[in-house]
């Protein structure tokens, strides 16, 4: 059994939520909330919805009100059948294609296109379909560092959820060696389903990938297969702002670091978590409302 909660307010009072609850350290990990506007024409009108896996509780609505700094607006409550929604949601998700790569659900045909990497990605309880906006960005900037002239040898994906970026890194370059890691423990089955899907060889040689369970970049796997010339994160601002000083510390002089998941109003604060560790922005890209970096750690730095 599941329910939703749901509240109306304007655009700015949503992310205000939203931010509030990154820094929510203490939030429940079965409530997922999300924000998004009401309909195209109504830019400024959004809604954020939680889902709870049990019928809402008085300390559920009083940690949802939280959020909200200047009072929190109406909720509204249903109850919903028994339906998996992030599976059910991405169904009929269209394919979309980000630099050289085509990502699209079963539902969907694979493209053959000279160049152009196709993924199949399934809907399933991990993130990282490519069609969220974050997603998208980072396929585009690999394909940039890539255009650069970038070479990369050994690459990290963490936060991976469905393995996608990993798998991208390893299609730009084919010899690298690649780890994956995520702190959810149901991704080691999703990211080894979705490898054999498209063709991915898992293994800790050149060209295969190793996927982990890991909190950030604290496991002994992503110590000892380091230090990395590339290291791709998209997962919150929080975090990333946090991981700062470990990413540099796992990268090679001159190594790249690809940040997603923060909004372009988060942007500052962690590109100068970043400086502080003694990386510098190659470039950013800005899909929606949500920025995308390319770093590079100074050379001689750590």
């Amino acid at each position: 059994m599941s329910w939703k909660i749901t509240a109306f307010a304007p655009r700015s009072v949503v992310e205000g939520a939203l931010l509030a609850h990154e820094d929510a350290f203490d939030w429940d990990p079965d409530i997922v909330i999300s924000g998004s506007e009401i309909a195209e024409d109504r830019p400024d009108d959004w809604q954020l919805e939680a889902w709870l896996p049990h019928k809402p509780k008085k300390a559920d609505r009083e940690a949802l009100a939280a959020l909200f700094a200047d009072g929190a607006p109406a909720f509204s409550e249903e109850k919903l059948p028994d339906t998996d929604w992030l599976v059910t949601s991405q169904q009929d998700l269209e394919p979309i294609r980000a630099g050289r790569f085509h990502v699209h659900t079963p539902d969907h045909p694979e493209i053959k296109e000279a160049g152009v990497f196709d993924f199949t990605i399934p809907a399933s309880q991990a993130f990282g379909t490519g069609q969220h906006a974050t997603t998208a960005g980072c396929l585009a900037m690999l394909t940039h560092m890539k255009q650069q002239g970038i070479v990369v040898r050994n690459c990290a994906d963490i936060g991976t959820g469905t393995g996608l970026l990993a798998f991208a890194a390893l299609s730009l370059w084919p010899y690298a060696l690649a780890t994956a890691s995520d702190i959810d423990a149901v991704c080691a089955s999703v990211v080894e389903d979705n490898a054999a899907r498209n063709g991915i060889a898992l293994g800790a040689d050149k060209g295969e990938l190793v996927m982990t369970i890991a909190d950030g970049m604290a496991h002994p796997l992503l110590a000892a297969r380091g230090p990395y010339d590339l290291i791709m994160a998209n997962i919150l601002a929080g975090p990333l702002v946090s991981m700062a000083p470990d990413f540099a510390a796992a990268l090679q002089p001159g190594g790249h670091l690809v940040l997603a998941g923060l909004l372009e109003t988060q942007e500052a604060a962690v590109r100068q978590s970043c400086r502080r560790a003694g990386m510098r922005i190659a470039a950013r890209v800005v899909n929606g409302d949500w920025s995308i970096l390319w770093l590079r750690k100074r050379r001689g730095h750590g």
